[in-house]
């Protein structure tokens, strides 16, 4: 049997006949929340134009992806309808669209939210619920051919006590979902849901393990940004993770993780620079004994 290589170059089919290339080198997701409430930078770029110029600054700062949402995420959160969701990210999305060549991500879980979202101009689907509180979106990506992210979460069930089996019994039934919607697998990364109902020992865990994830054959992206287990181990505000945030890129790159969604740019480019050229070395050392 073959053992899936996560720096193997592939490329992942987008919504608009857009591709991106994923495995030899790890790319970067900016986050921007146009939300009132997120747990790190909520408020900061409400306003639709704020949005777009940070935005833009993630780009030059080396971001490939634009993640938009308009609902925040965090526990405690005030949940918003889909009126609402849509009259804060569409007018984001479209100006993006008009201004730059970047990929764009809607993050949501609303079937409506994320086709209305694809024909504004994102390329990417991405459910923090995977599929399982709304299974019509992965509808959505199979028609309009988005590139779909498709996250665990622990939310509102009961999970198994070994985290990577709680992994594949969740992501198991998400990808059941988004096969018999017609979903193409190869457009499909996952995210194993770093924060989401899990405590820091049970993050730490699934960072230390991570690589038995590779079994699902499917790229990864991860979320750590400002999560609350870095500040568990940093003793740091929300706000002061990056540097730990960094941390963790560089560790799950080594670890063959493909995407990282990330608040500051600039410091985990550095940091996925460093973790790349290391891999380069291994491979060369490798590539060099008879």
């Amino acid at each position: 049997m073959m053992t899936y290589d996560p720096f193997q170059r592939s490329i992942w089919p987008l919504a608009h006949g857009r591709t991106l290339e994923l495995g030899p080198r790890g790319v970067l997701m900016a986050i921007i929340n146009v939300t009132p409430d997120s747990f790190s930078d909520g408020g900061r770029f409400a306003d639709a134009a704020a949005a777009v110029d940070v935005a833009m600054r993630a780009i030059e700062d080396g971001a490939a992806i634009l993640d938009i949402g308009g609902e925040s995420t965090r526990p405690d959160a005030d949940p918003v309808d889909a009126a609402e969701e849509q009259s804060r990210i569409l007018p984001v999305i479209e100006a993006l669209a008009s201004r730059t060549n970047a990929i764009i991500s809607v993050d949501t879980y609303r079937a409506e939210t994320a086709r209305l979202a694809v024909e504004a101009g994102a390329h990417i689907v991405n459910d923090v619920h995977g599929l399982q509180r709304e299974p019509a979106i992965a509808e959505v990506a199979a028609e309009t051919g988005a590139g779909l992210c498709i996250m665990h979460t622990g939310r509102d069930r009961q999970k198994l006590d070994d985290v990577i089996e709680d992994q594949f019994q969740f992501l198991n039934r998400s990808l059941e979902i988004a096969s018999e919607a017609g979903v193409a697998r190869d457009r499909i990364v996952l995210d194993p849901g770093y924060g989401f109902a899990k405590d820091a020992d049970e993050n730490l865990e699934l960072m230390a393990r991570f690589a038995e994830l590779h079994r699902f054959g499917l790229p990864f992206l991860v979320g750590t940004s400002r999560k609350r287990f870095i500040g568990a181990v940093t003793g740091r505000d929300a706000k002061d993770r990056d540097a730990g945030t960094a941390a963790t890129t560089a560790l799950l790159r080594i670890a063959g993780a493909a995407i990282f969604r990330v608040h500051d740019v600039a410091i985990n480019r550095d940091a996925l620079a460093v973790a790349d050229a290391m891999l380069d070395a291994k491979n060369s050392r490798r590539d060099m004994k008879p």
